[in-house]
């Protein structure tokens, strides 16, 4: 069930199984007990935020919430380290010792700002969150964020399989959950079915980014081929329209979808409203 809310009230809303769309890739979870924020990106619309080598882009659309009206979180799943998943307001506000699950690249990098508790993770690592409630079960999966000619320019980029258990004596989980990350379609992404063969709700990060003249982010054709090579039984775009960078819109891959026949397949989520999982 999809709850439409726009106020810091979704967070209340949102209830103990659930997932809200803030904006860009920033993602709330909650889950027996666990509160996990993923890409935290809060800047306001109009900001400009740095991408490297000079290159900047500006924010169109506001988050749905502040971080002041997030609550605290167990931990953050971060992508890659880019100032559009990782942002100038996250870098100030977040506690010091949040453990932030990523890259080893963007672990070394927060580790640079001050961060304690950076969690490293190559490819098919795991790390686990255990608790009273339940338990989380997180697995970097493989991203690329470019192709091969431009992959010096970006960082190194994750996916994340999340698989959540509601007690401990629970041997199957009750909800898993893929985030691509900024990936764009490659080769190696194709492990992930045979690895991950169960997948009930995948998030997906779209938007066609354009950077030096290269797609570093899945486009809407992109994103139905993830769809039809994972098979998650919800997919929910994410990450289509906040920045000027992004080039594909939203529309384009509502039109990509239903020409492949899988509109019972999406699921779209305004910022702001939560799903139940």
């Amino acid at each position: 069930m999809v709850q439409s809310t726009t106020t810091a009230d979704a967070v209340q809303h949102a209830g103990d199984a659930s997932l809200l769309f803030v904006g860009n890739a920033t993602v709330l979870l909650r889950y027996a007990g666990f509160t996990l924020l993923t890409d935290p990106n809060f800047v306001p619309a109009g900001e400009e935020v740095p991408l490297g080598y000079g290159m900047k882009t500006r924010r169109l659309r506001d988050p749905a919430l502040g971080i002041d009206q997030i609550p605290p979180v167990d931990a953050v799943i971060l992508s890659h380290f880019h100032a559009d998943h990782f942002d100038r307001i996250a870098e100030e506000q977040l506690p010091r010792d949040l453990p932030i699950v990523t890259t080893p690249e963007a672990a070394g990098l927060l580790g640079d700002r001050g961060f304690t508790a950076p969690v490293a993770l190559e490819t098919w690592q795991q790390h686990e969150l255990s608790g009273e409630g339940g338990r989380i079960r997180i697995t970097a999966m493989p991203g690329r964020h470019a192709p091969a000619g431009l992959s010096v320019a970006l960082p190194d980029v994750m996916g994340s399989y999340l698989e959540m258990w509601p007690s401990a004596g629970e041997s199957q989980p009750s909800v898993r959950l893929y985030i691509t990350g900024d990936t764009i379609m490659y080769e190696g992404l194709r492990e992930i079915p045979e690895r991950c063969p169960e997948i009930d709700v995948a998030l997906l990060h779209l938007g066609g980014t354009r950077v030096m003249g290269f797609t570093v982010t899945m486009d809407a054709d992109q994103g139905v081929e993830m769809l039809e090579l994972v098979r998650p039984r919800i997919g929910i775009p994410i990450h289509y329209d906040d920045y000027e960078a992004f080039k594909s819109p939203l529309s384009d891959f509502v039109e990509a979808v239903r020409a492949a026949g899988l509109d019972d397949r999406v699921r779209y989520v305004e910022r702001g409203d939560s799903i139940r999982l």
